[in-house]
């Protein structure tokens, strides 16, 4: 089998790519523009792999697209890369749109164009929107984004069910809760928490800290994905969550526990715009029709993700001393300077 992976470079692409690495008889192309987000080092153990090779072009880049379907007959396209960050849609949403949105429409046209056998497109359950407290989203329950982002994976998600409904297109639409594991950027809050503690910098908690998401973990998401890919009925939307509900007071005060940190770390900072409240959402679809159950439990995988970055401090070193640095300085002008002592 031969599939092309967008946004291989990224947190979750990296994770699928090596995974997909070990099944038998399977060769990844990986299309990936080398944006903010995106980094060769996430998968220097497989460059050598003769079954991987990566592309350096974006998905908005219509010829380059053209150029890389053409060029061997892929069995599936597996499209993950997008621009996925709220804070970063307020600041500015054109290039959400562009790649999210144009983005996908390109990869979807282009492989139609060349005969791609399946089309999975991989989105988040933001596009719900905000929940109350209590129910849970299925794949029946309204579009609701809130946020640029959002609104721009809700069309994409739009698009991608428009092609096979116009066109019978084989598509499979993925939508997962919060992800956190290794080699996630650390503008996410995860690793934003973590990173910082190895720094002895204080960690930004959004409004009383009573959001409510379920939390998911990266390596847990990349097996649902797969199995969407082999299992999953064209046309259809596949919710991917692990029932693991918590407020992010509630993630701040378990990696405080790891990290053996004070509670005064935690300073409280203006909730951010289009914060939605609380995310839940119901995975019985692919629990039933896929066979997906998550295999890591929330406390082993979260003590899991803290070794990985203190063992791999100059990974994340190196990204916040650049243009996350900048950006993390708009975003919490109050909260002092990146020590470099972690």
């Amino acid at each position: 089998m031969r599939i092309l992976v967008t946004g291989g470079l990224g947190f979750i692409g990296s994770h699928l790519v090596r995974h997909l690495l070990v099944q038998e008889n399977v060769w990844v192309t990986n299309l990936d523009a080398l944006t903010y987000a995106g980094n060769p080092e996430n998968l220097e153990d497989v460059q050598g792999n003769p079954r991987y090779q990566w592309r350096h072009a974006s998905i908005t880049d219509e010829v380059a697209v053209n150029e890389v379907l053409s060029a061997e007959v892929f069995d599936a396209v597996m499209h993950l890369a997008a621009e996925s960050h709220v804070d970063r849609s307020i600041e500015g949403g054109l290039a959400f749109v562009e790649t999210n949105v144009v983005g996908t429409q390109i990869l979807l046209e282009a492989a139609r164009r060349h005969g791609v056998g399946r089309f999975l497109h991989v989105s988040t359950d933001e596009v719900y929107g905000s929940l109350g407290p209590s129910g849970l989203f299925s794949e029946d329950s309204p579009l609701t984004p809130n946020s640029p982002y959002s609104a721009s994976k809700a069309a994409s998600d739009l698009l991608a069910l428009a092609a096979f409904r116009t066109h019978g297109q084989d598509v499979v639409v993925t939508r997962c809760s919060n992800n956190f594991g290794p080699n996630q950027f650390p503008e996410k809050l995860i690793p934003l928490y973590i990173t910082n503690g190895f720094q002895k910098e204080p960690w930004p908690l959004y409004g009383d800290g009573a959001n409510v998401r379920d939390w998911i973990y990266v390596k847990d998401h990349i097996e649902a994905l797969w199995l969407a890919l082999i299992k999953g009925r064209a046309g259809e939307v596949y919710n991917i969550g692990a029932r693991n509900e918590r407020t992010n007071r509630e993630v701040a005060a378990a990696l405080l526990t790891l990290l053996q940190l004070p509670k005064e770390t935690v300073i409280a900072v203006p909730d951010r715009l289009g914060h939605d409240r609380r995310y839940a959402i119901d995975p019985s679809k692919a629990e039933r029709e896929l066979g997906f159950h998550p295999q890591f439990g929330w406390e082993t995988a979260l003590e899991a993700t803290v070794v990985w970055y203190r063992e791999h401090r100059s990974w994340w070193k190196a990204i916040k001393s650049g243009q996350y640095r900048d950006f993390y300085h708009r975003q919490y002008p109050t909260l002092g300077t990146f020590a470099h002592d972690g």
